[in-house]
């Protein structure tokens, strides 16, 4: 039995940040709770989502996902993930990724990283010591950014030049839920702040953008 797809809400751009210097396009993004981390090709940058300003640079190959444990960043560069210091900004491991260069969104959540397949419309539940696939989530668009809040995961699309951030079942991966990006913002890479915004990749723009997370309805007392 098919599962209808629910419509599109319009979704609400809070913020837009960047272009920053010396960043082309944006891919991967991640949030440590303080500052937002932008993957930039060949440099990782941080910047204060409240005043815009770049704060910190890595300079390591960055070419898709990016994301935070709470200690470490993690980000694929081409057929690997690299886990890297933000302190010192050195790589202290490698592990190969699922889609050995065709990976986009990286995500950790549950003790465990999740690997977008751009044009394999799949999500991958990896062992951030080994690589090894846990599970796979199959997606029906490609699939670009990828985050976790308060249970939910989301991910990103771009495709024929639309984009959307959707909330997808994590054991069935039916779409629950859409925002619909306006044309030409598109979403290369996601990340929750934890609370109420998502912040966007906007690949070759080289923005990042604050997008309003729908609140939920508190349930009602019986």
């Amino acid at each position: 039995m098919s599962v209808e797809t629910p419509t599109a809400k319009p979704a609400e751009i809070v913020r837009e940040y960047g272009p920053f210097a010396g960043a082309q396009s944006i891919a991967g993004v991640t949030h440590d709770g303080d500052r937002v981390w932008a993957a930039t090709g060949a440099t990782l940058l941080a910047f204060d989502p409240a005043s815009g300003e770049a704060v910190q640079h890595i300079a390591c190959a960055c070419d898709a996902g990016t994301a935070f444990d709470g200690k470490y960043l993690y980000q694929i560069a081409e057929a690997r993930i690299d886990k890297i210091d933000p302190a010192s900004g050195k790589v202290v491991a490698s592990i190969p990724s699922p889609g050995q260069g065709g990976d986009s969104g990286l995500a950790w959540a549950e003790g465990s990283l999740w690997v977008g397949q751009h044009r394999g419309r799949k999500i991958h539940q990896i062992d951030p010591a080994t690589g090894a696939i846990q599970r796979t989530i199959e997606s029906n668009r490609f699939v670009t950014g990828v985050t976790w809040v308060d249970g939910e995961l989301w991910h990103g699309t771009w495709e024929d030049d639309a984009s959307e951030i959707r909330r997808i079942d994590p054991a069935s991966g039916a779409v629950l839920e859409r925002l619909e990006m306006p044309r030409g913002a598109n979403v290369s890479g996601l990340e929750s702040d934890g609370a109420d915004l998502f912040y966007a990749g906007g690949g070759g723009t080289g923005k990042v953008r604050a997008v309003r997370r729908p609140k939920r309805l508190a349930p009602q007392a019986a």
